[in-house]
C-alpha cells in the first residue's frame, strides 16, 4: 500500500507544479517496483483484482495452452518410451546403453543446474543492491531528473515507469547538451547504475531462460530413466524369480549384525544370491590390460557380465556417483568423536546416483544408521558401499556397470551421523573396502572430466 501513496503524491506533487508529472511517475515505479522475479502476489488477491481484466483472461488463456501442450509433449513422451522399450526388447546390451547414456544425460543436466544457480545468486544479490540504492537516492534522483527535463530541449517520454526508460532519459539530455556542469557528475552516476541495472536484468532473464529448458529437459530425462529403470527391473525380476524373497531375506538377516565388515560377511555366506555373486567375483581373473595398463576399450561393451578392468589398476578412472560437493573427507572427524572411513558429499534433493564402478550387488536395503544401503563387490577383495538414498533401484545379485544409474537421493540426508550436523541438503556416503578394511579413496577418483570412465 506505501507503495501506491508515494505515487499518489508524486502525481499531486506534479499536479502542484513542483515536478513534471511524467518524472514523478517515473521514479515513483522505478523506485517502488521490486525485481520482477519478486512481484508474485497472493492468489487471492490477483484473482480479485483480475476477474475482469481482459489481459487477464489473456494470460488465463495462455496458460491454459500452454498446460495442454505439455499434457500432449508427455503423451508424445510416453509413446515414445513404450515404442523404444519394445525395440530394445530382451536385448540386455542395448537397455545398459540406453541406462548409461540416459543416466549421463541426467547428470551432465543436473550440472549445468547446479551452475546457473550459482551463477544467478550474485547476479540476484547485486540485482537487489542496486535497487535499494536508487531507493535511498530517490530524492536525488528526482531532482536530477527534474533539473534535466527542465533544461532540455526535449522532454523525456511520457510515462518513464522502467528503468530502461529513466536510463533513455538522462541518456537523451546529456547528448543534448542539457546538463549543466554541476549536475553532470550526478547524472553520470545515476546513469551508470541504471544502465547496470538494464543490463542485470537482462542477464538474469537470459539465465533463468535457460535454467527453465534444463529444468523441462531434466525432467524428461528422468522420466526416460525412470521407464528403463523399470524395464531392467522387470527384465531382472523374470531371471531371477525368487528375487523378492532374496531381498526380504537379506533384510531379515541384517538386523542380526551390527556393523558393515560383519554385514557382508554375512550376505555371502548365507544369502544365495550374493553368495553366488561374491563366488562369481573371486573366480573371475584380472582383467587383461593393455602394455601394462587397464583396457578401457573393455568399458565399451554393455554387455559384459564381469568387470572391465581390476579395480586395482583402475585408479584415476572413477567419477562420484552423484553430482555433489565433498563435506567430509577420508580420515577426517566423522561428527560422532569417530573417524571418518570414507567420503561425504551434499546433493541436490532427487538427485541420480549412479556406480562408480563394475561390480555384483551383494547387499540393497536398510541398514542400521546408514539409510538405504548399496554393497558392491568389485572383484579382487574390494568392495564399495554407498548409503544415504532414499531409493535404491537394483536387486540382490544383479551385476551393475560403470556409470549404470541404481539410486535415487531424498530430500533430506540419511545417515545418522550427517543428521546430528542439522545438514539442509541430502548426503551421500561412499566407502572403498579392500579384503574388510576402510581404505582410502582418493586415489581412483578422475582428476578432472576428461579422465573419468562411463561405461
Amino acid at each position: 500500500m506505501h507503495h501506491r501513496r508515494d505515487i499518489v503524491s508524486y502525481l499531486r506533487a506534479a499536479r502542484r507544479g513542483w515536478l513534471p508529472t511524467a518524472l514523478s511517475l517515473s521514479i515513483a515505479m522505478l523506485a517502488a517496483t521490486p525485481p520482477a522475479h519478486a512481484q508474485a502476489a497472493p492468489q487471492e488477491q490477483q484473482a480479485a483484482v483480475t476477474t475482469a481484466s481482459p489481459d487477464a483472461i489473456k494470460q488465463r488463456e495462455q496458460e491454459l495452452e500452454a498446460a495442454r501442450e505439455q499434457q500432449r509433449k508427455a503423451t508424445e513422451l510416453q509413446e515414445k518410451l513404450k515404442a523404444d522399450i519394445a525395440a530394445i526388447g530382451q536385448d540386455r546390451s542395448k537397455l545398459n546403453q540406453q541406462l548409461i547414456d540416459i543416466a549421463g544425460q541426467v547428470r551432465s543436466v543436473e550440472t549445468r543446474i547446479a551452475d546457473a544457480e550459482t551463477r544467478l545468486q550474485p547476479l540476484d544479490g547485486r540485482e537487489r543492491d542496486i535497487r535499494a540504492s536508487l531507493d535511498s537516492r530517490r530524492a536525488e534522483i528526482i531532482e536530477v531528473l527534474a533539473a534535466l527535463q527542465r533544461a532540455g530541449r526535449r522532454t523525456p517520454p511520457a510515462l518513464l515507469v522502467r528503468p530502461e526508460d529513466a536510463l533513455q532519459s538522462l541518456r537523451t539530455a546529456m547528448l543534448l547538451g542539457a546538463v549543466v556542469p554541476e549536475l553532470r557528475g550526478r547524472a553520470e552516476k545515476l546513469a551508470s547504475d541504471l544502465g547496470e541495472l538494464v543490463a542485470l536484468r537482462k542477464t538474469i532473464s537470459t539465465e533463468r531462460d535457460a535454467l527453465a529448458r534444463d529444468r523441462d529437459k531434466l525432467k524428461e530425462d528422468q522420466t526416460r530413466l525412470t521407464a528403463l529403470v523399470d524395464e531392467r527391473q522387470r527384465q531382472q525380476a523374470a531371471a531371477e524369480k525368487d528375487m523378492a524373497a532374496e531381498g526380504t531375506r537379506a533384510i531379515a538377516l541384517s538386523k542380526q549384525v551390527g556393523d558393515l565388515q560383519g554385514l557382508i560377511a554375512k550376505m555371502e555366506q548365507d544369502l544365495k544370491s550374493a553368495a553366488k555373486a561374491a563366488a562369481t567375483a573371486n573366480l573371475q581373473g584380472a582383467p587383461a590390460t593393455v602394455n601394462g595398463k587397464p583396457n578401457l576399450d573393455a568399458f565399451k561393451n554393455p554387455a559384459r557380465m564381469s568387470p572391465a578392468v581390476a579395480f586395482a589398476s583402475a585408479k584415476g578412472l572413477f567419477s562420484y556417483p552423484v553430482n555433489g560437493s565433498k563435506i567430509r573427507d577420508f580420515g577426517g572427524s566423522d561428527g560422532a568423536g569417530g573417524v571418518q572411513k570414507g567420503i561425504s558429499l551434499a546433493t541436490k534433493a532427487g538427485a541420480q546416483v549412479t556406480t562408480p564402478c563394475d561390480g555384483w550387488v551383494v547387499y540393497a536395503g536398510p541398514f542400521r544408521s546408514y539409510g538405504q544401503l548399496l554393497i558392491l563387490n568389485a572383484g579382487g577383495g574390494y568392495h564399495v558401499l554407498i548409503a544415504g538414498m532414499e531409493h535404491i533401484s537394483v536387486n540382490i545379485g544383479q551385476f551393475v556397470l560403470t556409470g549404470e544409474p541404481v539410486a535415487t537421493m531424498g530430500s533430506t540426508s540419511q545417515v545418522a551421523s550427517i543428521l546430528a550436523t542439522n545438514a539442509s541438503q541430502p548426503v551421500l556416503y561412499v566407502e572403498f573396502r579392500k579384503d574388510g578394511t576402510p581404505i582410502d579413496p582418493g586415489p581412483w577418483w578422475a582428476a578432472n572430466e576428461g579422465e573419468k570412465v562411463r561405461g
